[in-house]
């Protein structure tokens, strides 16, 4: 899987391994927008700043769809964060510690394969 699928791509599955990677790919971009926004114009809410959060924002979808997959779930369970407190708690685990479904399912192949 390319970077761009892996960001953009709201199909298949992806481990945990490269969930985290996207994270971690993903808060860096954002703090570097801002630590740039902040040297450059010594605000972080600039256009650019709110560019790279609306690219963030979206990649942040299409790697947690693809997670949600791997656990043999709809992508629509994203909206799970709406649900006060213990929705972010629920999507914090399982897409970042629980393993996905073993062997294939309705999403695709098992990507430890």
């Amino acid at each position: 899987m390319t970077l761009s699928q892996l960001l953009f791509g709201f199909e298949g599955r992806i481990g945990r391994k490269a969930y985290w990677f996207a994270v971690v790919v993903l808060l860096a971009a954002a703090l570097a927008a801002s630590v740039v926004d902040w040297l450059l114009f010594g605000r972080s809410n600039s256009l650019a700043s709110m560019v790279v959060g609306l690219v963030s924002f979206v990649a942040s979808i299409a790697v947690a769809v693809k997670r949600w997959h791997d656990r043999d779930k709809s992508g629509w369970w994203v909206l799970i964060v709406f649900v006060p407190v213990i929705g972010w708690i629920w999507a914090f685990v399982e897409n970042g510690f629980l393993r996905g479904t073993p062997g294939p399912n309705r999403f695709g192949p098992d990507p430890l394969a």
